[in-house]
């Protein structure tokens, strides 16, 4: 049986500017429209977490572009990100991503993790599960 747990926080390795437009752009969970979403929880390796804080950040943002690839797809996909590492490091995963998107933006968020999954950052991903769901309309 598996149990999941994260814990919403501050957001990470995003410089105000980031943050601003970010918040400018985005849209929150449970639009009526969102009936598709996907949960994928990740751990990340050893070597990733060995790095510091501004090490990952360059991997993260200047090598890999994950902001500028996540905003690319703003509003149409909305995410919220839970750390599990925040809570213990003996959880099964690092995080949990839940993202929630209309069915006619189903192509671009496969584009968006083929994205994502192909950028420098996803060489320290050592673990993922991609969970696909649909809303029932009942």
């Amino acid at each position: 049986m598996w149990t999941l747990r994260g814990i919403t926080s501050n957001v990470r390795y995003v410089e105000q500017g980031e943050k601003t437009a970010l918040l400018a752009k985005q849209e929150g969970l449970g639009r009526p429209a969102a009936t598709f979403a996907a949960l994928i929880p990740i751990r990340k390796s050893a070597a990733w977490w060995d790095l510091t804080q501004d090490e990952r950040r360059q991997i993260f943002e200047a090598q890999s572009q994950h902001i500028a690839i996540g905003m690319r797809y703003l509003p149409a996909i909305a995410r919220r990100l839970h750390h599990c590492r925040d809570i213990s490091e003996e959880e099964p995963f690092d995080f949990l991503t839940w993202f929630e998107y209309a069915p006619e933006h189903e192509a671009q968020f496969d584009h968006m993790l083929l994205e994502l999954r192909s950028s420098p950052e996803w060489r320290y991903v050592s673990r993922e599960v991609d969970i696909r769901l649909v809303k029932n309309s009942a």
